[in-house]
This record gives C-alpha cells, structure tokens and sequence, in this order.
C-alpha cells in the first residue's frame, strides 16, 4: 500500500474517530439532568462550565479537576541537514484525553495518557534520498498525585511516574522501547495569568534491540486570560535526546498561541493556535518550525465522587 492511500486512510480513521467522539459526548449531555444545587451551596461549589473564561483557566491548567478530550495536530518544518530536498515536513497528530480522579477532598489522581493517531516523519534511505514513513506513534501515559487547591491554594502541584508503551505501526515513527521515569508540575494560578512547567524524563526499560534511550520533554506554559473565553500564551515542549550527538540533543522552541472557548449547543469547546520556531535545534532532521491546530471539548465527568471515600 503506498503512502499516500496509508495517509488519507489515516485521516479517514481519524475523522470518523471524532465524529462519533463528538457525537457521545454531545449525547452524554443531553441525557445528563441538571441537579439544581441549594443557594446555601452556590458560593462554595467550583466555577462552572458557563463561564467561558474560567473553562479557559481550567483547561490551560495540567492538573485540573474538569475532564476534557482534546485533539491535536502538529506540523513540523524540518531541516533534514543534507542536500536532499524531497521532503522537508513532518505531521503529527494526537487524542490527549485529560481525566483526573479525585482520590479525596484534597488529593487527586490526574490521568493524562497521548495517543499518536497519526505520525508521518522524513526518513533518510541508503540512496540519500528521503521518504515519509506513516504510521500510529508510541503512547505516552503521565499520571500525577496533586494536592487540590484546599491543600494548596494557587500553586500548581504534581509528581509521579510517566510511561512510554512501544505501540507505533513501523520502527520509522516510534522507538520500540518500554520506558519509564518521573514527571511533574510546577506552577501558579492568578485571577488572569497561569505560569508552570511540566517536565518528563523517560529511559528505556526493555524492548527491541539493544540500544537504549534517555529523553526528556519539558513543557513550559503561560497565558493570559481576557473576557468572553479569550486567552493569550504560550505552550512549547522542549525535548531533550541525552544520548544524541552533540549538535543534535536540544530542541528548544519559543511560541505564541491564541485560543478561545466557545460554547457548541451545551458542549464548551476549546480551539487554539500556535505558532512556534526553534532557535536550537539538532544538526539533522531539526526541527525549524511548527503550527500546532488544537480542539478540546469538555465532558461530563463519569466519576464524580472520591474514590478513597470512606477508606
């Protein structure tokens, strides 16, 4: 099968993915009664979803309370470093589900697990030239412990292990390799901005093949929250391959993104647009830009009460 028929299959797959995702999701609200809430309870409930702006903070939050489904497509310009000039982007394409569990009133599990639907790279071949391997991308799952804001207040805290499972289609768009390392949050929340950091460092713990990997993705995010659901910020990831050549370890990048949320019928929906160019980058097949297109609907959650009530 060419790459090209793999590619709109693909795309096929993935439209009807999020169609029918739309679709239960809308359902899920629609067969949802509202429980009107006693006024005595209205000042100490947590905001709600009618407030766009404040669905904005809590989705721009890594461990927040609400659930939410978030699609996200990525596409890399690439400098291969040869003379080669058949091919020169890279398209990525990921189902970030976000489902945090609150264990009690003051801590909560949060569940971020990144599905790669779509991974399409530029691979060099023997000849010099260069191809487009496609194909579904290793899974990455991060699960952190985090004190609520009982506990805490504005500051965003969170640590715990981060995996990475070899589920990629070909070798070409994934690494083939169990790994395992720890991860975090950082951070602060003010009435109009959120600052943070969310760094994971991943090695390999078993796989195919002896060679071994050591990697780290830090992502580091602001943003400022206007009215009616606006916000303006940024959100890059930083990856860092420990076991690369020097002139191909860092890839450092610096973004701006737009993003609002509007509301579909009863369903809030985030959309957002990033720009972002990489001053550092390796040396071969460096990434030199990137526009990331991402949609995230907020959803009921399915587990409401504290898991660890009564223990």
């Amino acid at each position: 099968m060419s790459s090209r028929n793999l590619k709109r299959q693909h795309m096929r797959v993935i439209a009807l993915t999020a169609a029918l995702g739309f679709v239960v999701v809308a359902n899920a609200f629609a067969q949802t009664p509202p429980s009107p809430a006693p006024a005595a309870q209205a000042t100490i409930t947590p905001p709600t979803v009618d407030n766009a702006t404040e669905v904005n903070k809590e989705l721009s939050n890594p461990i927040s309370s609400i659930w939410a489904l978030q699609i996200q497509e990525n596409t890399f310009f690439i400098h291969p470093g040869i003379e080669d000039k058949s091919s020169r982007n890279a398209v990525n394409v990921q189902f970030q589900p976000v489902l945090p569990l609150a264990l009690t009133d003051d801590w909560n599990l949060i569940t971020r697990p990144v599905f790669q639907l779509v991974n399409s790279v530029p691979v060099p071949t023997r000849t010099g030239r260069i191809y487009q391997a496609t194909g579904f991308g290793d899974t990455i799952l991060a699960t952190l412990l985090s004190p609520s804001p009982k506990l805490a207040g504005p500051w965003l805290l969170g640590a715990g292990p981060t995996f990475i499972f070899p589920t990629a289609t070909t070798t070409n768009v994934g690494q083939k390799k169990w790994q395992l390392g720890p991860g975090g949050v950082f951070g602060y929340l003010g009435e109009h901005y959120i600052v943070g950091v969310f760094p994971q460092q991943w090695f390999s713990v078993g796989g195919n093949g002896s060679k071994q990997t050591s990697q780290m993705n830090v992502q580091y995010f602001a943003a400022y929250f206007l009215p009616h659901g606006w916000a303006v910020g940024t959100s890059p990831n930083v990856l860092i391959n420990w076991y690369a050549s020097d002139g191909n370890k860092v890839t450092f990048p610096i973004g701006l993104n737009v993003s609002k949320v509007q509301k579909l019928g009863i369903l809030p929906v985030k959309f957002q647009v990033q720009g972002q160019y990489m001053p550092v980058n390796p040396a071969l097949f460096g990434q030199r830009w990137n526009i990331q297109v991402a949609i995230t609907p907020v959803i009921p959650k399915l587990i409401k009460e504290n898991i660890l009530e009564g223990w």
